[in-house]
């Protein structure tokens, strides 16, 4: 597969020839649908607790006599149906992640890749660099090529100056390319990788 690689201010810059092993599978759903999940999965928090019965400070003591009250049988005042009695079967802090084996992942990368490239979301620029870290610049230029919506996939460093500059920009991700992950690839309209990611993402599943 071949693209046209434009620079930051719009201009041509050649061309680049993609791997179809990388970028021209067809996307599989389920594929990509269970690294998403294994991914949200990963970073919830965990950290919900509730009080159980045994954590609540309160007597344990018999409320009253077992007989002749005309009344339910009681015992502790800590049991979940008073209020302020622990709750029953309450969340607990736990980790929710979930176990996905590496190769389905690297797969799952794949085809999230080889699915922008297929709907033609996908942008490849020369180099994502600014010499001055200017919000309102970096704007223009996106403006220039369409951008209102990405990631930008950048090499193992990213630019300082860009990197400022994108900051402030609402729904645009700026990430290295050990931070490409198939969650915020779908989450953006566009993807958009420099030169550099591209030789490093070659590099990675060769």
């Amino acid at each position: 597969m071949e693209l046209k690689v434009t620079t930051l201010e719009g201009k041509e810059a050649g061309s680049v020839q993609l791997s179809d092993a990388i970028f021209g599978l067809e996307p599989r759903e389920d594929i990509i649908g269970r690294c998403v999940q294994w991914q949200l999965n990963k970073r919830q928090a965990g950290t919900h607790k509730a009080k159980g019965r045994a954590e609540i400070w309160r007597t344990g003591k018999k409320m009253y006599k077992q007989k002749g009250t005309g009344g339910a049988r009681h015992g502790s005042a800590r049991v979940p149906q008073f209020r302020g009695g622990g709750r029953a079967f309450g969340p607990v802090v736990r980790s929710h992640a979930t176990d996905l084996p590496k190769k389905v992942r690297a797969l799952a990368l794949k085809h999230a890749l080889s699915a922008k490239a297929k709907d033609g979301d996908l942008v490849v620029i020369e180099e994502a660099a600014l010499e001055a870290a200017k919000t309102k610049a970096l704007l223009g230029h996106f403006s220039g090529l369409g951008l209102t919506n990405a990631l930008i996939i950048d090499g193992a460093e990213l630019n300082n100056g860009f990197a400022a500059a994108a900051r402030n920009i609402p729904n645009m991700d700026v990430l290295p390319i050990q931070g490409i992950n198939v969650y915020d690839i779908l989450r953006r309209q566009k993807l958009v990788l420099t030169k550099a990611a591209i030789d490093a993402l070659e590099a990675r599943f060769k």
